[in-house]
């Protein structure tokens, strides 16, 4: 049992890396600066359409039906959302695969908004299941992940990578937080309080 501390040692190594290097990724991101790019300009100009979500159920977006909410602070471990939510995903099984198209995200993000939905924002989402070993990049930024599948709206192991990018609301943590803490769930009957997502150490 000589060893058993060292591997102790080295796991909880592995586990601060982990975090220093998804905080690391945070505070490259938590910008409170929402302009938009040329590029992005583009992309939320073709997404303009989906603020009728019948338009985005007929281009092949589904709903998931909860409203993922985190009001919680991030558990070590986990990635370090701030607290906020993310909304409602209206997911397009069609467009997942390992190489995201910054013009046709996976994702569509909606608040709640008494009897209607208001689009707010778009996510990219790449599963590790399509061969996509380290994080994608797009719009100068990486994916966060890999990490768990967010639990109970997905399965845990669903491993993945995803890119949130608040084209139609800001962002007080910035434009590409993974949670916005401007939108929320409140009111809405089928909202979901989450932890954070657990990172998934590279093997």
């Amino acid at each position: 049992m000589e060893g058993a501390p060292k591997v102790r040692a080295t796991v909880l190594n592995v586990s601060i890396v982990l975090v220093l290097a998804a905080a690391s990724l945070w505070s490259q991101t938590r910008k409170t600066d929402n302009s938009l790019s040329p590029e992005l300009e583009r992309v939320r100009a073709a997404l303009e359409k989906y603020a009728d979500p019948i338009v985005a159920i007929h281009d092949g977006y589904f709903s998931t039906l909860g409203c993922a909410d985190f009001p919680y602070a991030a558990k070590a471990g986990h990635e370090p959302y701030p607290q906020g939510a993310m909304g409602i995903h209206f997911v397009n099984p069609a467009l997942i695969g390992p190489n995201p198209d910054p013009m046709h995200p996976q994702i569509l993000l909606y608040e709640p908004d008494g009897g209607k939905l208001r689009l707010v924002g778009a996510e990219w989402f790449v599963p590790k299941a399509a061969g996509v070993d380290k994080p994608p990049e797009l719009f100068g930024h990486k994916f966060w992940g890999p990490m768990e599948g967010h639990e109970p709206l997905q399965p845990t192991g669903l491993v993945h990578y995803d890119l949130h990018v608040w084209l139609f609301k800001d962002n007080p943590e910035g434009l590409f937080a993974p949670t916005n803490p401007a939108v929320k769930c409140t009111g809405y009957p089928y909202a979901v309080e989450m932890e954070s997502t657990k990172i998934i150490s590279p093997k």
